[in-house]
């Protein structure tokens, strides 16, 4: 299995999630739920990690906190083992509770960590749990909007400070921001995850692909570092593309979307926006024209070339 990427520095920030071993339940009770809280708080006592917002769900949790020390793994390893050892000595049982490893995207400490906060709080709306976010009292949202109090470690003025001096307006305005959403139409942010593992503008990508990944971008183990190589822009493929096939509009077009899938790093959104079609079209698009290219080798030829061409830009 290849491995995920982690890109680990003090004072990063993440969206943290985890899901249930085979999907099933890591929330049983309401001690269950107060018992992870506890170890939100030991978290932030004994590592020094700042949790912004969370949200419990029955089968997984959602995360968004930030790690002043850079040391995400001690975190998540703290949070993660003492729980599953609570719930397994509670239920006399063993093995693994969560599925895999936690999954962590780094997000830009700005409009992105805000807009994150909004998409935690809507979860159990969107799950049909409850109609309105502030009815859901396992997750950070009523703490939020002043519906309770707001425990030690739980720090909501990185996001309040940008809706009003005062905590009331700050508190009013973002209960807003967060209900004026309809929840039936919001995909929230992580469409736009770059790589499966970083969430920002493109200059906190190119930022952190200098920083970080630099070094790292030979590392076959690690298939989404491909997403952080600097790549020519949609139009130069497809210029490729069109110049290649020239004789057929149509079938440059497939091989457009075929070269700019495969080797432009952009997102599903991005390519599908330019080529008018729908993000899933990409894929199966690319999957028609990989066969198209195996059974014809004159268009192989001229699929090299473009590539040939891509390479070089």
């Amino acid at each position: 299995m290849a491995r995920p990427l982690r890109i680990i520095y003090p004072g990063a920030f993440y969206h943290v999630t985890s899901r249930g071993n085979e999907k099933k339940d890591i929330f049983k009770s309401r001690r269950d739920r107060e018992k992870f809280l506890e170890y939100l708080a030991s978290a932030n006592e004994r590592y020094g990690a700042i949790i912004h917002a969370y949200c419990l769900m029955s089968n997984h949790f959602h995360l968004l906190l930030e790690t002043p020390e850079g040391n995400l793994s001690q975190i998540m390893s703290h949070i993660i083992g003492a729980y599953t050892t609570y719930f397994n000595i509670k239920r006399k049982r063993s093995g693994h509770l969560f599925q895999g490893r936690y999954k962590a995207i780094l997000v830009e400490a700005d409009e992105y960590a805000v807009e994150l906060t909004r998409y935690i709080h809507l979860n159990p709306v969107k799950a049909g749990i409850v109609t309105k976010p502030d009815e859901y009292q396992w997750s950070s949202y009523q703490s939020y909007i002043g519906k309770t109090s707001t425990p030690i470690w739980l720090k909501t003025g990185f996001t309040l400070d940008r809706f009003g001096k005062k905590d009331t307006t700050a508190q009013k305005n973002y209960r807003k921001f967060v209900e004026m959403i309809e929840v039936e139409k919001y995909e929230g942010p992580l469409k736009h995850v770059t790589g499966g593992s970083v969430l920002g503008s493109p200059s906190f990508i190119d930022d952190i692909t200098e920083a970080h990944l630099k070094e790292r971008k030979d590392d076959k183990g690690i298939p989404a570092l491909r997403h952080f190589s600097r790549r020519p822009p949609l139009e130069v493929i497809i210029k490729a593309a069109t110049e290649a096939i020239a004789c057929n509009e149509k079938l440059a077009r497939q091989a457009g979307i075929y070269l700019c899938h495969k080797y432009s790093g952009a997102a599903l959104k991005e390519i599908a926006s330019r080529f008018g079609v729908g993000e899933t079209a990409v894929g199966e698009a690319s999957k028609r024209f990989i066969k198209k290219i195996n059974e014809d080798e004159s268009l192989k030829k001229q699929i090299g070339n473009s590539i040939n061409k891509i390479i070089s830009c």
